[in-house]
């Protein structure tokens, strides 16, 4: 497994694992027993990096989490996230977002017990709190470095500015946001500052939610509990236009004897070297296949003709629902 690293000095696999839809949001939870030895499996694949967070659930992504990798904990690096206004006791939501000290401290220790571990190896702020300054948020971290309990400090989806006064307070790790083919927002203003930062980047969704494998068209009918079902750019309409994103991606796998699923991936990895995607499966077989997007070599030529054919393609369709859109911060 070809390795990389995230800020200065953490270093994991080229591809992580996320590992929110095996308990939610794409559709109902996986089978645990499944969920667990799949996630084993990708361990002994040579992934090292796993992605949860407390709103998966919530709780029981941490949960399910803590059991497969309690074996192997010392060979792994678990990263989850705070933020979310949920009740520790009962896992009830709030109506948006909490990352009052007090609080990230409760849910560091809640997750701890989850995750089983003493300590968490990247804890991301998993969306920014306008209620509280980042400069508290990021002091709050500071000292449960001090203490151990905390390996690394993140940010979710959180502008530049925001990054540049946490970072002058704890210095970042990595920050994750959306970023694809299907979505390249980042490119703008985003992956520059990282680079002058050091601050390393993990990709969600590099995949488009599944749009990218080429395996969903406007006729596909979503489970009744699948998130995309109020997302405006799963609309019949958007998946209707936006087929000719896929058909790029699409020719270009053929000719490289590759799935698409495979260029999209390589296509994020060959952006920087301090990217590390982290698609997410709850089937052995998309993990075999994702895996293979590491050693497929993208060349100048590949990169080029994927921009130049994609910038012709207006993308349909907002990435979230709009209240989750106002949640964040690019």
């Amino acid at each position: 497994m070809k390795t990389r690293k995230l800020g200065k000095n953490l270093e994991v696999s080229a591809l992580g694992l996320g590992c929110m839809s095996m308990t939610s949001v794409y559709g109902p939870a996986a089978d645990k027993q499944s969920m667990i030895t799949l996630i084993r499996k990708a361990h002994e694949s040579g992934i090292t990096l796993f992605d949860t967070a407390e709103a998966y659930g919530p709780f029981s992504n941490e949960s399910l989490l803590g059991e497969a990798l309690q074996p192997i904990r010392d060979q792994v690096v678990i990263a989850t996230k705070f933020g979310f206004d949920i009740d520790l006791v009962t896992g009830q939501r709030g109506g948006g977002t909490n990352s009052r000290p007090e609080h990230i401290r409760a849910v560091a220790e809640a997750a701890l017990k989850r995750l089983r571990t003493d300590r968490i190896d990247l804890f991301y702020q998993h969306r920014v709190d306008p209620q509280v300054p980042i400069e508290d948020v990021a002091g709050t971290v500071k000292q449960l470095i001090a203490e151990g309990k905390i390996k690394h400090f993140g940010l979710s989806e959180a502008g530049v500015q925001t990054i540049r006064r946490a970072h002058a307070i704890q210095p970042l790790t990595a920050v994750q946001s959306e970023y694809s083919l299907f979505w390249r927002e980042p490119e703008h203003e985003l992956l520059a500052v990282l680079q002058e930062l050091e601050i390393g980047f993990v990709p969600f969704s590099p995949l488009g939610a599944g749009f990218l494998t080429g395996k969903i068209d406007e006729h596909t009918q979503f489970d009744a509990s699948d998130f995309r079902n109020v997302v405006p750019r799963f609309s019949h309409e958007a998946r209707k236009a936006n087929l000719a994103l896929v058909e790029v991606v699409k020719g270009v796998a053929q000719q490289k004897g590759a799935t698409p699923a495979q260029v999209a991936l390589a296509w994020l990895l060959a952006q920087k070297p301090w990217i590390v995607p982290i698609p997410g499966t709850t089937k052995q077989h998309r993990l075999d296949e994702n895996l293979g997007a590491i050693g497929l070599e993208l060349t100048a030529g590949d990169l080029h003709l994927i921009d130049e054919q994609i910038a012709q393609i207006q993308v349909r369709g907002e990435r979230l629902p709009e209240a989750a859109l106002k949640m964040t911060g690019l």
